[in-house]
């Protein structure tokens, strides 16, 4: 059956950029074969080789354009249908899929220009790894606080959509400004409000989700939409190092103009991901009354079980030794891997990652949150103590480290999210996740300090051993401490 026309007009208005890339890419290939008959004057051979890396842009931009009309154009058109009829998408609400949808849009963008900023960092600005810990753990501890009271803050109003689409905005906003920067104090200010703007949507986006799931189906429906955003970012990776390929190729370190197309592209899929909103709906539901704002955001811990309290201390000494996955990235390098082979290693986790965690959810939904987090965790200590004992001359075991990486978050991240909302009153689910997400943030700044002066002052090896340490001793303090 033909398509409506105007989804046949929007189509075809996406592909008319294409037939111009085509068109002056093979206008550019003509003046290479005409550089090549004449005389090879050193004007030429100049001119030569900027044509040739230009080509190579065009390519890029191509194969990114194409990527995104294959796959969004027939989703959207698809969904738009399903959202007019009261139907459930993959057994869900359908605000599950669509937030999802708005997570795989984003992480496709962020995974493009976030995953080697420390790189960037060190490479191209020359950042000693003591103030990379300091960016990383500073940017994510401060934006935290805005977790708490975001997350505080939906609960109040009773409304979550709107601070949610506030914060994908400002992290969009952001992100164009790493194009120019040129010193660690800018590039620290686009991470930060690019950290802002997650830490303000995080909170009220899990609650958004949580109030358009059943008991039942909160395993799943977290693993879903987990899936969806770590998909986002395996595209995201993916793209990430065919455009570092066509670029700069295998070289070992990170050049600027590469790090700088990286950005240019990875705003297109952030700019798209806002106009999925159009699709999220907000639940109906009884926002209580007659609570001063002042008394409950003095009293933030008041009304919540016990053992949720524990369980945010076990958070604590967990996130106290899991620093930034900067510091991963940076081992990686410093084990002799080029940053096409780390990007690559960071599809394989991504991939893992997004493959498990529906699954690892739907599985907590039978056997229990605790007992999936409990072996995500272990799988987490394994790993760490891994990175701290590989070898350079066996760049292989990265390989494996980074896959078992993923497992552990498939295992983990998803299920303790609905662990959160299996422990709390609905009417307060938004400042708990304020208080998980915020618990996690917080405690990265001292973290990521502590593996940048382990680092330096120690061995590259030492922040991993004390991750380790300290991930064990919050397997048994969950163990112990907390019964389902």
């Amino acid at each position: 059956m033909p398509r409506p026309s105007s989804a046949t007009d929007a189509k075809a208005s996406t592909l008319r950029p294409f037939s111009l890339d085509l068109h002056q890419a093979e206008h550019r290939t003509y003046s290479i074969f005409k550089v090549l008959n004449m005389t090879g004057n050193k004007t030429d051979i100049i001119q030569y080789h900027v044509t040739k890396c230009q080509i190579k842009l065009d390519l890029a931009w191509l194969f990114i354009l194409v990527l995104l009309n294959i796959i969004l154009v027939p989703s959207f058109s698809k969904q738009i249908c399903l959202v007019m009829k009261p139907k459930q998408i993959f057994g869900l609400n359908p605000n599950v899929f669509f937030l999802g949808l708005v997570s795989f849009l984003t992480d496709v963008s962020s995974d493009m220009i976030f995953p080697i900023f420390s790189l960037f960092l060190f490479n191209v600005l020359h950042t000693p790894t003591t103030i990379i810990g300091l960016i990383e753990g500073a940017a994510g501890s401060i934006a935290s606080l805005v977790r708490i009271f975001s997350g505080w803050l939906s609960d109040k109003l009773g409304k979550r959509k709107g601070l949610t689409i506030l914060g994908y905005g400002l992290s969009t906003v952001a992100k164009p400004f790493m194009y120019v920067a040129t010193t660690w104090g800018i590039a620290f200010g686009v991470r930060f409000a690019d950290r802002v703007g997650k830490g303000v949507r995080t909170a009220p986006r899990d609650a958004l989700v949580a109030d358009s799931l059943t008991p039942e189906q909160r395993g799943k429906g977290f693993g879903l939409h987990r899936a969806m955003d770590t998909f986002g970012a395996v595209v995201g990776i993916i793209s990430a190092a065919i455009v570092v390929f066509l670029w700069q190729g295998e070289n070992w370190t990170l050049a600027r103009d590469t790090y700088q197309q990286l950005v240019l592209i990875g705003v297109i899929p952030a700019v798209l991901a806002l106009f999925v909103f159009f699709f999220v709906q907000e639940p109906k539901k009884e926002t209580p009354r007659g609570v001063s704002p002042i008394a409950k955001l003095g009293g933030l811990l008041s009304g919540f079980d016990k053992r949720f309290k524990i369980f945010l201390g076990i958070i604590f000494l967990f996130s106290l030794g899991n620093s930034s996955d900067a510091f991963l990235v940076l081992r990686a390098q410093n084990l002799g891997n080029p940053v096409l082979y780390i990007l690559l290693m960071l599809v394989l986790f991504n991939f893992i990652y997004a493959s498990i965690s529906t699954p690892a959810g739907m599985l907590s939904d039978k056997l229990g949150r605790k007992r999936v987090i409990l072996f995500g965790w272990l799988i987490y200590t394994l790993v760490y103590l891994g990175f701290a004992l590989a070898s350079p001359e066996a760049s292989w075991q990265l390989w494996i480290l980074f896959g078992l990486y993923g497992v552990y978050y498939g295992l983990a991240e998803g299920v303790a999210r609905a662990f959160v909302a299996d422990l709390v009153p609905a009417e307060k689910r938004g400042t708990a996740y304020g208080l998980f997400h915020g618990v996690v943030g917080i405690t990265l700044l001292p973290a990521s300090l502590i593996a940048g002066w382990l680092w330096q002052v120690v061995n590259p090896a030492a922040p991993f051993l004390f991750g380790s340490a300290l991930a064990f001793l919050a397997m048994i303090g969950l163990l112990v401490l907390i019964k389902e």
